[in-house]
C-alpha cells in the first residue's frame, strides 16, 4: 500500500524510502505497472524467467525471512 495519489489510501506517518528512492519514483513505477496490460506484464515476468543466473523457485512462507536475509548477505 502507497500512501501517494490515484485514490490510494493516504497513511498519517511519512513513509521511508530505500536509499535512491522517493515518493516521485515510487509514483512512477506504480504507473507503469497500473497502465501495463495483461499480456506485456506476461511477457515481463517470462522475460525475468530466463535471466541468466538467476533461479526462480517456490519457498515455504515460514523460510522467506531467512532467505531474504541470505541473499542480502550475498550481495554486500
Amino acid at each position: 500500500m502507497t500512501a501517494y495519489g490515484g485514490g490510494r489510501k493516504r497513511l498519517a506517518t511519512k513513509p521511508r524510502f530505500p536509499p535512491g528512492w522517493n515518493e516521485q519514483r515510487v509514483e512512477k513505477v506504480l504507473a507503469h505497472y497500473e497502465a501495463q496490460s495483461e499480456k506485456d506484464a506476461a511477457a515481463e515476468d517470462e522475460a525475468a524467467l530466463r535471466t541468466p543466473g538467476v533461479t526462480v523457485m517456490g519457498v515455504p512462507s515460514d523460510l522467506l525471512p531467512a532467505v531474504r536475509e541470505l541473499i542480502a548477505k550475498h550481495r554486500r
